[in-house]
């Protein structure tokens, strides 16, 4: 791979700050003395015709050591380093000015903590760039490895031609955190012009390959053979995303009354196991006792009733509960799990989300796209209005369980139905926690024993809501908001439609 940055490192400076002792040393032969920066630019020219330079590169980052440009600072306002840049500049002008061929010289002073005492780091090359001053970069870029912890690398100006990522700032123009691969391994950037894309390739190019995901605007940068992997974004900044809009609400049912919450018993006879788990519900409502029937189904079942997605609560509904985070878990396929997860989507009791992996934990809002392992991107989308009171967002599940249904059957969801307690995938130990410990339940936040009963039918499922506090929403199949059903006679709801109960986005499949 070519040079595309000239890095070293010149010692033995008595004076940092002296433009004379870095650019040339006086009055000595060839052989007596070390490289400095103007014999550096000589042997390394930006073009050249046989042995002959017939350009040189005319923007030089210089690295001092930081204590040096601390002291600067604090004694000059950083007079120092200013005069050395403009002495640099006069001279490589001065020495260079045939072979600039219109160029403007650039030089950018900074410390570094890394130099010894006397050390200055020089680098220069074709993919070191100084913008001018007030110029505004085109494009920013960012690097993760999990999709969700976004870290900044760099900006590429609009005269910008290359830049080049890498594991250390030494051999590149920007170190990148987090690097997965070796030190052989590199990506360079490559800008043609505001009317083109940027360009992307990975060297060497025979042991890495680059994909552009185009459904989430990121490349995927891979070793060939082997499980690392890094995720590019380039963000032009003269362009705005346009926010994903949400499917049209309809208006059969109004928008659910905003109401505290409380744990509150059912109504009607309750056993002890009632009274040991409330739910929490609205105190405006009253609770009427549950009817379900005790049909038998047959063996043979052609329909199945999937968890498609996570309604993720609104805690502040629920601040008299105690309730203080609610914690979904995905493991490595982005199911559910209560064990190691590889990314967890959290609410607190304010309302904000968060999406918590190894690599940190970062503010996420609705529509977002997560991809923290080479498997489906799990999808965070926003709710409508009709739904804002009760949730933050929809988490949509890739890997969803499904349980499936028998026709002539009349089933019960709801946290006391046994059936289809698989799920209720949030049922249990650590998910919802207070702020003094761990609440056992986190279905007792909007979900009643008995919530709805469901039978499939000629034309889907005929669904009964079996408690006037439990909240049902009807969504297409698209998750489209259709409507609220507020009432307790049997609603008919059509193949591949979901309903909403709870924290769970139930499908109902044919």
């Amino acid at each position: 791979m070519p040079v595309y940055v000239q890095h070293e490192v010149l010692g033995k400076i008595s004076d940092v700050f002296n433009a004379d002792a870095l650019w040339q040393a006086p009055g000595m032969s060839l052989f007596a003395r070390q490289p400095l920066l103007r014999d550096l630019l000589e042997r390394a020219p930006r073009e050249q015709r046989g042995r002959d330079a017939t350009r040189c590169f005319s923007h030089v980052t210089l690295a001092l050591p930081q204590e040096d440009v601390d002291d600067d600072r604090h004694l000059t306002r950083g007079a120092r380093v200013r005069d050395l840049a403009e002495a640099l500049a006069a001279l490589h002008t001065k020495d260079f000015g045939d072979l600039l061929k219109g160029d403007e010289v650039r030089y950018d002073v900074v410390g570094a903590e890394a130099l010894e005492p006397g050390q200055v780091q020089v680098k220069f090359g074709h993919a070191v760039y100084l913008p001018a001053p007030g110029e505004k970069p085109l494009y920013m870029i960012t690097a993760s490895r999990d999709s969700v912890i976004w870290k900044a690398v760099c900006p590429v100006y609009p005269h910008q031609r290359l830049a080049l990522l890498g594991p250390q700032i030494e051999g590149a123009s920007h170190a990148v955190a987090d690097w997965p691969f070796g030190p052989d391994a590199a990506i360079l950037l490559i800008n043609d012009g505001p009317d083109g894309p940027l360009e992307v390739q990975v060297r060497p190019k025979d042991g890495y390959e680059c994909q552009f995901d185009p459904l989430n605007g990121y490349y995927t940068i891979k070793a060939r053979g082997a499980a690392q992997r890094l995720l590019l974004k380039v963000t032009r900044t003269a362009t705005v995303a346009a926010p994903l809009r949400p499917a049209a609400a309809s208006t059969i049912a109004a928008e659910p009354v905003k109401l505290a919450g409380v744990w509150k018993a059912r109504g009607g006879a309750i056993t002890p196991a009632d009274a040991a788990e409330p739910t929490a519900v609205p105190l405006a409502r009253t609770a009427r006792a549950p009817q379900e029937s005790d049909a038998t189904y047959a063996p043979v079942a052609r329909q199945s009733v999937r968890l498609a997605a996570l309604a993720l609560p609104r805690l502040s509904r629920y601040r008299d509960t105690g309730a203080a985070t609610l914690d979904v878990r995905l493991d490595r396929h982005l199911a559910p799990t209560r064990d190691d997860a590889v990314i967890t989507f959290a609410v607190d009791a304010d309302d904000v989300l968060h999406a918590i992996t190894p690599a940190g934990r970062q503010r996420i809002a609705a529509p977002a796209s997560f991809t923290p392992v080479d498997t489906r991107a799990v999808q965070l989308t926003p709710v409508v209005p009709a739904m804002a009171d009760r949730y933050s967002a929809l988490l949509h599940l890739p890997a969803s369980t499904a349980v499936p249904v028998a026709a002539g059957a009349r089933l019960v969801f709801g946290r006391g139905a046994p059936m289809l307690a698989g799920l209720r995938v949030l049922d249990g130990v650590g998910a919802l926690r207070s702020a003094t410990g761990e609440i056992d339940n986190a279905d007792r936040l909007g979900l009643s024993r008995k919530a709805f009963s469901f039978e499939a039918v000629d034309g889907g499922y005929q669904v009964t809501r079996l408690s006037a506090t439990q909240a049902l929403f009807h969504l297409d199949q698209a998750c489209g908001f259709v409507a609220s059903i507020t009432s307790d006679e049997p609603y008919l709801l059509p193949p591949g439609h979901h309903l909403v109960a709870g924290h769970y986005v139930l499908r109902f499949d044919a």
